[in-house]
């Protein structure tokens, strides 16, 4: 598990620098935002929101990974400027230490926390809400590693509480569920060359945990979402980039992006996630 935290921590450094943005200040701090279960950081987008109903900013909920923290997340200046860049609200909570003292993560399995995380992300996007002035009608979901974790586990348990998800260098663990509650959107991306999260899964914690194969859980999701066939309806690929698609209908569709990298957050994320994300003929 020391592996894993220094691994996800380093990865995520290595695409940090200075946000462009100025984060608002919220709270007894600048730019971090207390509630009675955890904090978290925002960042808006320069323009205004756009006229007519829409008057609030869609948003998209990034959880941080293993050992790391909202401000660091934040700091990503190739995601969380590619986010706002296109109108979206960037939010990003902190995780609790499993531990007194320890690292932060996510309680994506019940023995792994104190917090309904479920709970605390809904009232995140209530306050922020109020604040604000972001649209938790639409927003998604989205984290990095355990973060990724986070997304598919609460993706599976509450699919309605998103409009969408989208792990990066995250799935289920082993055993992973035999079958989660209701159809989603999911936008799943994976590096190639990941030794973090490995495409195959891997023990990690001296044996004690089964990282899952990425693979199973997509077959879970096509599934879950009534596919017709484990066949994509579409593939092609983008330089290096492979993509696979599958058009389930309309709330069901899933997207996978199998990246020539390790363990990290492509610069070009933001923009595959909004495309995807934005296609009209798979939006309600």
């Amino acid at each position: 598990m020391k592996r894993f935290a220094q691994a996800a921590v380093a990865a995520l450094a290595a695409l940090c620098a200075t946000p462009s943005y100025a984060e608002p200040t919220c709270g007894t701090r600048a730019g971090v935002c207390e509630l009675p279960g955890g904090t978290y950081h925002i960042a808006l987008p320069t323009d205004a929101p756009d006229g007519g109903a829409e008057t609030a900013w869609p948003t998209v909920m990034f959880l941080h990974g293993y050992g790391g923290s909202a401000a660091a997340a934040m700091r990503n200046s190739a995601m969380v400027d590619g986010l706002t860049s296109r109108g979206y609200a960037v939010i990003a909570p902190n995780a609790l230490p499993r531990e007194p003292g320890g690292p932060r993560s996510w309680a994506f399995l019940s023995s792994f926390g104190r917090r309904d995380e479920s709970k605390f992300f809904d009232d995140v996007l209530q306050d922020a809400a109020t604040k604000f002035d972001i649209d938790p009608q639409r927003a998604v979901l989205s984290g990095f590693s355990a973060g990724g974790f986070m997304t598919v586990y609460l993706a599976c348990a509450n699919p309605d509480q998103f409009v969408a998800y989208a792990p990066v260098s995250g799935g289920f663990w082993r055993p992973q569920p035999d079958k989660c509650a209701g159809p989603v959107r999911m936008f799943h991306t994976h590096g190639w060359t990941d030794p973090v999260v490995p495409l195959e899964g891997r023990f990690i914690g001296g044996g004690r945990f089964q990282q899952g194969d990425i693979f199973a859980g997509l077959e879970l999701w096509r599934d879950t979402n009534g596919c017709e066939t484990h066949a994509p309806d579409r593939r092609w690929q983008q330089e290096s980039t492979l993509r696979r698609a599958w058009d389930c209908g309309i709330g069901r569709d899933i997207e996978f992006v199998l990246f020539p990298g390790g363990h990290q957050v492509p610069k070009d994320w933001p923009n595959w996630m909004l495309d995807w994300l934005e296609k009209p003929d798979l939006i309600d």
